[in-house]
């Protein structure tokens, strides 16, 4: 899936942007700049278009969080989090892990649609924002209706699982793995959130046919789980990073997870070290390593004490940095989370901005659709653990571990960087890279998003906890990893593992330059 004219991805603009990964929802959200919208309608119509053209990462069936910011820098962070489900216990009982897919991993209800509705009361309350849902909905309703062209991605993923989907309740009905696909149900199903509101997906006559068949299919979710779906309005983590105020939301999310890769490398002279050398990739995996021993602790903040100052000081910090050896790799401390996701950002004329991921967890998701709503429910339910010990253990109404980490740069209080990336655990990895590269050695958005990536620990294909890194990097650097003990493994070039990431850049005067993922299906788009 490598793209072989990637200058297509990026765009320029004084006025606005939008990126995502499918051409046809970052279209979508640039309409809706265009007729003088702003940042947040414009992802809520991308995020909703998009749900429609990559069903095998993001959905109704699904949740997001987003970070927007002002002009002025004042930022928020929506997370829009199903929680776990009050009657999945006695389902539960006996098992060893909840089941990555099927009808026992889908007992985590869906936050996207409520998160819409949050964001919106917001854009409205302080951005002057007049879109009405129903209208930001309508490039969707069409795209569901009319049908399109599958994206390489859906293909890729299809294939990737076609052993696995005979099994998976109204899977094969629905989606398809190449020529045109069509979702008349879903089509439906965002028509009545459209006439009705985003509440008919949690009380009302919609909200009884997808417990309705969500239930058929053995999922332990209730009406009342459903109903008790809300966004919660938080306050992002914050750190520094050479003069600029990086953001990243609170836990659940691995946030500060990024925000410690960050700020493990701030003890670094990054901007000194070739990022072409194995040296500079040494030091970025290094510094994952470290920021990833801290991840276990993670969990709902309103369930377990996760005490994020502690995480987060600097003085510990530099001692991660100080832990770390330029000569010889340590071992991989983590444990794989496999997970999809998109992730989208807008800024508008007025410099507001956002960035936002929408997912399903694992590709496809839980491999569920809701009866006849054309709704594929998420499998996130199964990344809770059945350890009563783990600080992320199962519990009815508990939100679990969450990779889903987008990100902000404010600079002098301004929104400057706008960047997010699909893949599980490999979202910091790609994040310290891409920051690193454009931060420390100016590279602007599709030159930091064409470099090549590593990704540390297993995979879908890969049982092995090893550094894995693109081809491109060329032998030196892979020759250089290993004298001083990393155990590498190359992948293909612009690698699906390698994750969709996309970038704003916002200057000083006003210009902006944005980019979506090589990797991807999409691009951005300037007004």
């Amino acid at each position: 899936m490598a793209q072989t004219d990637i200058s297509v991805k990026a765009a320029s603009s004084t006025k606005g942007m939008v990126a995502t990964p499918h051409w046809l929802a970052t279209e979508a959200g640039a309409k809706v700049l265009k007729r003088g919208g702003n940042a947040i309608e414009a992802i809520v119509a991308a995020g909703a278009a998009l749900s429609v053209l990559y069903p095998h990462f993001c959905g109704l069936g699904g949740d997001a969080i987003w970070i927007t910011a002002d002009r002025s820098g004042k930022a928020k962070a929506f997370m829009g989090i199903g929680h776990g489900a009050e009657e999945a216990g006695a389902a539960l009982a006996g098992l060893s892990a909840i089941p990555a897919r099927g009808p026992l991993s889908t007992l985590l209800t869906a936050c996207l649609v409520d998160s819409w509705d949050k964001v919106l009361v917001h854009s409205r309350s302080e951005w002057q924002g007049k879109e009405t849902l129903a209208a930001l909905l309508d490039d969707a309703i069409t795209l569901a209706d009319d049908g399109f062209a599958t994206s390489p991605s859906q293909s890729f993923w299809y294939r990737f699982r076609q052993d696995e989907v005979a099994g998976w309740p109204g899977f094969t009905e629905t989606f398809a793995a190449d020529g045109m696909q069509r979702q008349p149900a879903l089509a439906k199903t965002l028509r009545a959130i459209a006439d009705k509101g985003v509440r008919d997906f949690y009380e009302g006559e919609l909200a009884a046919r997808i417990i309705a068949g969500l239930q058929a299919a053995g999922s332990p979710l209730t009406s009342k789980d459903l109903a008790a779906t809300a966004t919660r309005i938080e306050t992002p983590l914050s750190i520094d990073y050479r003069g600029l105020t990086l953001l990243a939301p609170p836990p659940p999310t691995q946030g500060v997870t990024t925000l410690g890769i960050m700020g493990v490398l701030a003890g670094f002279d990054m901007a000194g070290l070739d990022y072409r050398s194995a040296d500079y990739y040494h030091h970025l995996v290094e510094a994952v390593k470290q920021a990833f021993l801290d991840r276990p602790a993670i969990a709902d903040p309103l369930f377990a004490t996760v005490d994020t100052d502690r995480l987060l000081n600097p003085d510990r910090l530099g001692a991660k940095t100080r832990a770390i050896d330029p000569a010889q790799a340590l071992p991989w401390p983590q444990t794989f989370k496999p997970g999809d996701t998109a992730f989208l950002s807008a800024t508008d004329s007025e410099g507001r901005s956002v960035s936002m991921l929408q997912s399903l967890y694992f590709d496809w998701g839980s491999g569920v659709v809701a009866g006849d709503t054309g709704i594929l429910w998420q499998n996130r339910g199964a990344a809770f653990s059945l350890d009563p010990a783990s600080p992320n253990a199962y519990a009815p109404g508990k939100r679990p571990f969450y990779t889903l980490n987008p990100g902000m740069a404010l600079k002098d209080g301004r929104p400057h960087l706008l960047y997010g990336t699909q893949g599980a655990d490999g979202q910091p990895q790609t994040l310290a890279l891409i920051l690193s590269l454009m931060i420390d050695h100016g590279l602007d958005p599709l030159a930091a998003l064409s470099q090549p990536r590593f990704l540390l620990g297993k995979t879908f294909s890969d049982a092995t906890d090893s550094l894995k890194i693109e081809a491109n990097v060329g032998d030196g650097v892979v020759d250089g990893l290993s004298a001083i003990g990393h155990a590498v493994s190359r992948i293909d070039a612009f690698s699906q593992l390698g994750g969709q990431a996309g970038v704003i850049r916002i200057s000083d005067e006003g210009r902006i330059d944005g980019a979506h993922d090589p990797r991807s299906d999409g691009g951005a788009m300037g007004i």
